[in-house]
């Protein structure tokens, strides 16, 4: 399981764009995010927010999830794969296939999971997701193929502006993932598909969960 602090030390950061918010403007980005359609739940602790994604995925839902520092950070990757759920976990099934083909037939079909977890890399206050990623697979659930998305995210990761949003991309989320991504792979991460996810039109789909730490990158 992976950590930000494991990269920490060897990617150069704009801090500047990783603070905590205070109450005023995560109370304005809530707004904002629920304006655009999206619901939202803030929870004080990473302990917290996987309770409110457990409390939010049905018994007997299918549930796949995108890498994501901060869902390992929180437990849930954990949880989907060794804990006693009612969930079908697609990454299991996904994982347990040989054959390099099926395999990524099978990460494909998994977009259209019931319930899709994952994170951004970045949260304007004026209520806007960014995220990116080198392949899409985390990314490509999000705008519509799965029934349903819930993103949690630390509040170190609201910024100012959709503008301020996009400079965290390149200049926290990317040099942090690009370390993550040697280490793991043994190649250079890129910010080759990106996503800027302004509203949500179905009422009800996408869940925001705001965690009151510094998660994820």
């Amino acid at each position: 399981m992976s950590q930000k602090a494991d990269y920490a030390d060897d990617a150069q950061i704009d801090e500047s764009l990783d603070d905590q918010p205070d109450d005023e403007t995560i109370a304005e980005t809530v707004a904002n995010l629920e304006a655009n359609g999206f619901e939202v739940a803030v929870v004080d602790s990473a302990a917290d927010a996987l309770e409110a994604v457990q409390s939010r995925v049905p018994a007997g839902a299918s549930v796949m999830n995108g890498h994501s520092t901060t869902l390992e950070e929180i437990g849930f990757a954990e949880y989907l794969s060794e804990s006693d759920h009612e969930w079908e976990s697609l990454p299991d099934r996904i994982w347990s296939i040989d054959d390099d083909a099926e395999r990524q037939a099978a990460r494909r079909e998994a977009q259209t999971a019931d319930y899709f977890l994952g994170s951004v890399n970045a949260i304007a206050e004026t209520g806007e997701l960014v995220a990116a990623d080198r392949s899409g697979s985390r990314i490509g659930a999000y705008p519509f193929a799965a029934d349903n998305v819930v993103i949690v995210s630390g509040v170190n990761k609201i910024v100012d502006d959709l503008d301020a949003a996009l400079d965290r991309l390149e200049s926290v989320a990317y040099p942090l993932e690009n370390e993550r991504a040697k280490d793991a792979y043994g190649v250079e991460s890129a910010v080759a598909k990106q996503l800027i996810f302004r509203q949500e039109l179905e009422e009800g789909r996408t869940t925001v969960v705001l965690v009151r730490e510094r998660l994820g990158y």
